[in-house]
């Protein structure tokens, strides 16, 4: 009988006294525990096992008066004779903000305040058991019926600490899962500097200088910047995705993948599996996607789907993505042919200051798992990683995202697909008609006022363009015969449409300046001879276009 998939399922006990297949992880206790450091942070992406993990230390490390050595009892940390001696020993606080993501701060607030309450009613027989004072009491009652005040709520885990260390005669573990999804909310709902003022002096309150905590370990998407939410935690551990440490305790290996495999009965399942869910590498090691892998092992024969969700960081990306200059969409050109590409990378990132930062799209999109790094390296105190579309299934999530992105920020559908066709037909008119339409629509959201207009024009037309991928190429900025073109769109495939761009600012409205551009792009076509590299792809027709702009103002002619 084929074993049972917990897909879906992120409570430890649940999986292992229903019988559901579960891949070993136990040894991250061992790790956690060995570590140096009070605190450890582990920034994973989503879907790749992280609130699994920390309910599995919750119940190994939580005290409590049910023996629960079965859940453990075949397992590697059952044979870890160190970690054994933690078995049960300590008052545990499980606190997962995985729901905090809401439009607005007071929204945000009441859900905390709902949480915390939570947290105290869960703990509420070792709380009654002590000799609280009158004022201490008053506390807890306001918490738990929700008339405590912000501070009073920013304390709240330091405090529920102490009691909980003065009830059980024993430091307390805190385990905190997505810690850092309320500050993505706060980012995108404009409410930034609220969240991070929050959730600082919350959880500093708990993990900073706390003399009655023994570990804490915290997941999330990201590392967020010390001086945002860790300022001043200096017993704080960071191993993200490009450190040694830890790199296994997340995701499947190579031979846990083939174990689940052979335990189905179908070792030819491993060749779909290595296309479309492997290609992450944390701390050097070949990581498959575990979120994807149990969904296709239980529908094998329907075929790999793209069953990764989208991470809680798409609509930051995909202002991002948007946001950025024709440098950024050459990049994810080159990705999409399965190239690799060198880029900085940061741990410390700032949300707030990610529109300014070069590295920051890069970084993102890393961390969130739409990338791998197949290599990183510190240099001169900076990160650099050759990054690269891991497999099949990011490939199509890239794909999709990429062009769905580009489709609701320029307009849409049927606007932006009129004006492709028009263009692969060789129609300027209908193509000048709908590209204004669509600067009309759009530009009031760029800066073509800046000190390179032109730039800014190719690169909202290169934004539109990414919509042919993967039928054709579209490249920018390439030299091709004598010169460098602004744009071309080459054809994957001979006998189709190939198209060049050559862009031009008009210099003024008049009829004469727009005449003079006009003239000057489709001259510059012809003289650099740019339809060569058309022309040995096999495209048919080759068309070429002098696009002028002057603001909001567009006029195409065709050579």
């Amino acid at each position: 009988m084929p074993p049972k998939l917990p897909i879906g399922l992120s409570d430890f006990r649940q999986v292992r006294e229903a019988g559901f297949y579960y891949v070993d992880k136990t040894s991250l206790v061992s790790e956690v525990l060995e570590l140096d450091a009070q605190v450890v942070l582990l920034p994973r992406p989503r879907r790749f096992g992280k609130t699994l993990n920390l309910s599995m230390l919750r119940y190994f490390l939580e005290r409590s008066s049910e023996d629960l050595s079965p859940l453990f009892a075949d397992l590697a940390v059952w044979r870890a004779e160190a970690a054994r001696q933690h078995f049960q020993r300590y008052p545990v606080i499980f606190l997962t903000l995985k729901d905090v993501k809401h439009s607005s701060f007071s929204d945000c607030l009441e859900k905390m305040t709902e949480l915390i309450a939570a947290l105290y009613r869960d703990h509420e027989p070792a709380l009654s058991s002590l000799p609280l004072s009158s004022e201490e009491r008053e506390r807890i009652g306001r918490i738990l019926d929700g008339t405590a005040s912000e501070v009073a709520y920013q304390g709240a885990l330091g405090q529920l600490s102490a009691y909980l260390a003065r009830a059980h005669r024993e430091r307390v573990i805190m385990l905190i899962d997505e810690y850092d999804t309320p500050i993505h909310a706060g980012f995108m709902g404009g409410y930034y500097d609220r969240a991070v003022e929050f959730f600082r002096n919350f959880l500093s309150g708990g993990l900073k200088d706390n003399p009655h905590l023994f570990k804490g370990v915290m997941t999330g998407i990201l590392r967020v910047a010390r001086e945002n939410i860790f300022s001043g935690l200096n017993n704080i551990s960071v191993h993200s995705l490009l450190d040694r440490e830890f790199a296994t305790a997340f995701g499947f290996t190579e031979a846990e993948v083939e174990a689940l495999t052979g335990t189905l009965g179908r070792p030819d399942l491993m060749e779909p599996l290595r296309r479309w869910y492997n290609g992450y590498h944390f701390g050097g090691q070949v990581i498959y996607n575990p979120w994807s892998v149990l969904n296709f092992a239980r529908s094998p024969d329907t075929g790999p789907q793209p069953y990764w969700v989208f991470t809680s960081s798409e609509d930051i990306l995909r202002q991002l993505v948007l946001g950025r200059g024709p440098e950024v969409l050459e990049v994810f050109e080159a990705l999409l042919k399965g190239e690799t590409v060198r880029q900085r990378i940061s741990e410390h990132l700032v949300l707030r200051d990610v529109a300014e930062r070069p590295d920051a799209v890069w970084t993102l999109l890393l961390f969130s798992g739409y990338l791998t790094a197949r290599s990183a390296s510190l240099e001169e105190g900076r990160w650099y990683a050759d990054l690269s579309i891991p497999n099949a299934e990011l490939r199509y999530v890239f794909e999709e995202s990429i062009t769905s992105w580009a489709a609701s920020g320029l307009g849409g559908g049927e606007r932006l697909a009129g004006m492709l066709k028009a263009m692969l037909a060789g129609e300027p008119e209908i193509f000048e008609q709908r590209l204004s339409e669509l600067v009309l629509r759009t530009f009031s959201y760029h800066d073509t006022g800046a000190g390179e207009p032109e730039r800014v024009y190719q690169a909202f037309v290169l934004g539109m363009l990414v919509l042919l991928m993967p039928e054709y190429e579209v490249r920018s900025n390439r030299e091709s015969g004598l010169g460098r073109y602004d744009v071309m769109v080459l054809p994957r495939q001979p006998g189709r449409p190939g198209v060049v761009l050559e862009l031009k600012e008009a210099g003024g409205a008049t009829e004469e300046a727009v005449e003079r551009a006009l003239e000057a792009a489709l001259q510059q076509i012809e003289a650099k001879g740019y339809a060569e590299e058309l022309r040995a792809r096999g495209a048919a027709p080759i068309l070429g276009y002098g696009v002028v702009f002057d603001g909001k103002r567009v006029w195409v002619r065709k050579g």
